[in-house]
């Protein structure tokens, strides 16, 4: 019994993803959020699950300037770096569907949210302090944390960007929990925002007599 239950659910799961697909059309999934955040590891499994591309605009960026987004922000500054940033993104937004996880300055610029608003849906996966802190601590090539004081700089740009990604589409709770988690929670929000059907509550189980 517990078996058919198990594959019920996952045949309701899977019809729910496909009316996300259907729902999207040519539109990309667009992850916005602080470092930390979960973007690029959240966004591959969003990917897996919808069965559509992932891209992550970081290192489409770093591609095309055949250097680190480190080595073009000690050579060329930040604002070389947000030009750029602005201009990928646009060519990406073309290429939908997709799952598309972008820099955490990326939608600061006013043409990138609204070619966003135009090509896609944003998700902002919204952390508290504890758990960037945690996350950012693991890898040493952010440079807006290069030589200073991580949680005095995460405190800064939340104060600064939190108010911008609120404009998001989509806002998911990001916390230390299994990714899975997550993206469920993402693909629930998804679903309703686009006005896709609810997948059916999980049934009691039963006491055994």
């Amino acid at each position: 019994m517990s078996l058919g239950l198990t594959e019920h659910r996952k045949e309701d799961r899977e019809q729910r993803l496909a009316e996300i697909r259907d729902a999207l059309g040519s539109r990309s999934i667009v992850l916005i959020g602080l470092m930390g955040a979960g973007k690029t590891a959240m966004g591959r499994r969003l990917a897996a699950w919808l069965d559509l591309p992932f891209i992550d605009a970081d290192a489409e960026i770093e591609a095309a300037a055949g250097a680190t987004i480190s080595e073009i922000f000690a050579e060329h500054g930040e604002g070389y770096f947000r030009q750029g940033e602005r201009r990928v993104i646009a060519r990406l937004l073309n290429g939908g569907p997709q799952v598309l996880a972008t820099g955490g300055g990326a939608y600061m610029n006013a043409d990138t949210r609204e070619n966003i608003r135009a090509h896609g849906l944003s998700v902002w996966l919204k952390a508290e302090l504890k758990v960037l802190l945690k996350r950012v601590h693991r890898r040493d090539n952010r440079p807006l944390l290069a030589g200073d004081d991580h949680e005095r700089v995460m405190k800064k740009l939340m104060a600064e960007r939190y108010p911008i990604y609120a404009e998001a589409d989509v806002t998911v709770e990001s916390r230390d929990v299994p990714h899975d988690v997550i993206v469920g929670a993402v693909v629930e929000a998804l679903a309703d925002k686009l006005g896709c059907a609810k997948m059916p509550a999980k049934e009691p189980s039963r006491k055994k007599v």
